[in-house]
Parts: structure tokens; sequence; C-alpha cells
């Protein structure tokens, strides 16, 4: 049976909660549309976290990230919703998310939503990339 776009993220239990370690992912499929022209918008997603508890489970993430596909949503409001429907399910230690959109009207935008647990700091040696340093693999 295929697959289907799902709004349903799920988790499955950290294997190391004592240690801060850093989970880099990259979606370059992502796709939606413009609110205003209906037109396709397509990004590339980085994503990078460090769990407490949980970790998300990666089927249901490319299935939740499928299902924006034929969502009319602006560049800001879909990266901030996907960042808050992960930190909802993780309650990680700290989140970010950057959508990188490619150019339409001759405008690159990329839009970067953070979260940091209250009272959370880093581990020593625990690094953090800037966007710019992260290279998409189209």
């Amino acid at each position: 049976m295929p697959s289907k776009p799902s709004k349903s993220l799920e988790s499955f239990p950290n294997p190391s909660p004592r240690r801060d370690y850093l989970i880099r992912m990259q979606m370059p499929e992502f796709t939606c549309l413009c609110p205003r022209t209906g037109q396709p918008d397509f990004a590339t997603l980085f994503l990078d976290y460090v769990p407490d508890r949980k970790c998300v489970e990666l089927k249901s993430l490319k299935l939740y990230i499928w299902s924006f596909r034929n969502e009319g949503v602006f560049h800001e409001a879909v990266a901030n919703r996907i960042c808050d429907d992960l930190v909802k399910l993780l309650s990680p230690r700290y989140l970010r998310l950057a959508a990188r959109f490619f150019v339409r009207g001759g405008i690159f935008t990329s839009v970067v939503a953070e979260h940091r647990k209250k009272g959370w700091k880093p581990a020593a040696g625990l690094e953090f990339a800037a966007i710019d340093e992260q290279k998409s693999t189209r």
C-alpha cells in the first residue's frame, strides 16, 4: 500500500538521554504553495536538534513534510509551524529549523526558527553550524 501525506508525527525513546548529541537532517524536497498565487514554492529544510527524552521517527517526519505539498502557506508561517510541531512532540533541549526557499521573483528567502529548553546550555564541544555553512545536496 502506498504512503500518504500525514500531519501525524511520531517519536521513539532517545537511546542516549544522558548525553548531549546533535542530530542533523537535510530535507531537499520540501514543497508548499504560495497562498497568493497558488504556484509551488520549493525549499530545502535543515533541521538540527539535541534530543532530550525523544527522537523524531523519520518516516513520520517524511510524511509530515510531504503534507504541506498542496497547502497554501507563507514561508514564515510554515517554518514556524514545523518548528512548533516538532518542539511539541519532542520537548528537545535544542531545536533549529532553517528553511531555505528557492528564488521567487528574484528573491531568495531563508527563515530560521529556534527553540532552546529553559536553562539548557550545550555540552562542551557540541558544534552548531550556521545555515550558510550547510550545503544543499542538489
